[in-house]
């Protein structure tokens, strides 16, 4: 299901800040682009800052940008959100897309964290609209095609259709697993039948991997959004705290988001 591996190395000596005068556009080599207020390179990747909060971004391979320019002024604002806003690069045809309002969309529709679903787009396909893997998923949440006609998905690679049918598996999966993240993004991977038969992830390289990058992802942007709003003395304690929060609402519960049953062993798989 993956598209590639993105290598990151973050350390405090790779970290190279690329202040934006004004609100600028990443075009990137698959026709689109993101807008965003400020960027940083991290090792390979490059940070953008959606809307000039910490807790708000989206990281993107450096070498899948072909160049940056200044967001056209009658573009409209970007809301705050964790998602990314991709739009047609000048010279695309179809109208502008908004992967923060597809996304927030779809994630209302099912009560998921819109953050869960920005990261397991990240994950899939690297919010590449027209991503195929080797073994034919397609699109920005990677569905295989007997899974999207079971969703009534009917274009993979619109971006609108692919993000419902894969915010509502993702939904459908946490239901079934008792709102256990873990295994319901295994199965999201490896598919059901293989968590069902190992009782729980799979030992499978590349299912391991795939949880704990997108566990990991989740989690960087809740403990950025939480250490935005504390005083700076706490935050240094704060950003050793773990923990997978699931990132759905059960039904006929009133708190949005509990603990996820799982050992933090499972998830410490490497990239």
């Amino acid at each position: 299901m993956q598209i590639g591996e993105w290598a990151v190395a973050i350390t405090l000596l790779a970290l190279t800040v690329l202040p934006c005068p004004a609100t600028d556009s990443a075009v990137l080599r698959n026709g689109f682009s993101i807008r965003h207020e400020r960027r940083e390179v991290i090792g390979t990747i490059t940070r953008l800052y959606i809307d000039g909060r910490d807790s708000s971004f989206v990281d993107v391979p450096t070498e899948e940008i072909d160049h940056f320019e200044a967001a056209p002024v009658q573009a409209k604002p970007q809301e705050p959100a964790s998602q990314p806003g991709f739009e047609p690069s000048k010279g695309s045809a179809g109208p502008p897309l908004d992967l923060n309002e597809v996304v927030n969309t779809a994630s209302g529709t099912y009560r998921l964290d819109p953050d869960l679903v920005n990261s397991v787009i990240r994950a899939e396909s690297g919010f590449n609209v027209r991503a195929v893997s080797p073994k034919g998923a397609q699109g920005l949440m990677q569905l295989m095609p007997r899974t999207a006609s079971e969703l009534g998905v009917q274009n993979t690679f619109d971006a609108r259709d692919n993000v419902e049918g894969g915010a509502r598996y993702l939904r459908e999966l946490l239901e079934r697993y008792d709102f256990d993240l873990i295994k319901a993004l295994a199965a999201y991977n490896a598919g059901p039948q293989r968590v069902e038969q190992y009782g729980g992830v799979p030992p499978y390289h590349e299912t391991k991997a795939y949880v704990a990058r997108i566990v990991r992802d989740f989690n960087k942007k809740k403990l950025a959004a939480k250490a935005a709003t504390q005083p700076v003395t706490q935050k240094t304690s704060e950003s050793k705290t773990t923990g997978t929060h699931i990132a759905a609402t059960k039904p006929h519960k009133s708190t949005p988001q509990t603990q996820a049953k799982a050992n933090p062993a499972q998830t410490s798989a490497k990239n």
